[in-house]
């Protein structure tokens, strides 16, 4: 997968680059990223990217000259990407969604600040948005790392054992992994619970099945 970034914050992403998993896909070419800043496409004198908004209102919004040459200039490189702006007004992000990424071999994210991005940048320039959830942060940086990394471990090669993302976490929908333990067998008087040392198959699947169906209940009653 080849991936590019729209930000003013490119050193945002250096210690997600650095990580082990995404290092090491990376080095493997089973990853590329690429970042562009559209303050390097403003035109004006002290470079603005932002505005004041029309109609009134508090804040600054992102200007569309800059941020579609720099994105112009970013499908030099990913002619064939798919759009998208991390916007709280997208559509809900999810593992079913992360999933139907990956069948894009190229993604561009444009990152958004202050008051947000002009309008006819997302109606006209941008594939899709979309919502990490019913919160406002900052700026599109942090949600773009969190669905790169949703998608990302979903390709071929980036994880040490690609069985690791089956049967997990809402990998279908309404299901919830059961929970994890390892060694040690008891730690500070909570015990491992019994039927997983017991090596009856049947009755570790039959437990972990339950154990799910109560998690999911929990989140949703």
């Amino acid at each position: 997968m080849r991936a590019g970034v729209i930000t003013l914050f490119p050193g945002f992403f250096s210690s997600f680059l650095d990580t082990a998993l995404i290092k090491r896909a990376i080095a493997q070419r089973h990853f590329r990223f690429f970042t562009s800043n559209p303050r390097d496409f403003a035109t004006s004198k002290h470079r603005h990217i932002d505005d004041t908004p029309y109609g009134g209102g508090p804040g600054m919004v992102m200007r569309p000259e800059p941020l579609v040459h720099c994105l112009e200039e970013m499908r030099t490189h990913l002619p064939n990407a798919h759009v998208i702006a991390p916007s709280a007004a997208g559509v809900p992000f999810s593992q079913i969604k992360a999933a139907s990424l990956t069948q894009y071999s190229e993604l561009i994210f444009l990152c958004g600040r202050y008051e947000g991005i002009d309008q006819r940048v997302l109606d006209h320039f941008v594939d899709e948005e979309i919502s990490i959830g019913e919160y406002v942060v900052m700026g599109g940086e942090a949600p773009t790392l969190i669905m790169l990394e949703a998608i990302l471990r979903l390709q071929p090669g980036v994880l040490g054992n690609e069985h690791s993302v089956q049967d997990e976490s809402y990998s279908q929908e309404d299901y919830l992994e059961a929970p994890q333990y390892t060694r040690p067998e008891e730690f500070r008087g909570h015990r491992v619970p019994s039927v997983l040392l017991s090596g009856d198959h049947q009755k570790i699947a039959e437990w972990r099945t339950k154990q799910s169906a109560e998690r999911m209940k929990r989140r949703t009653p």
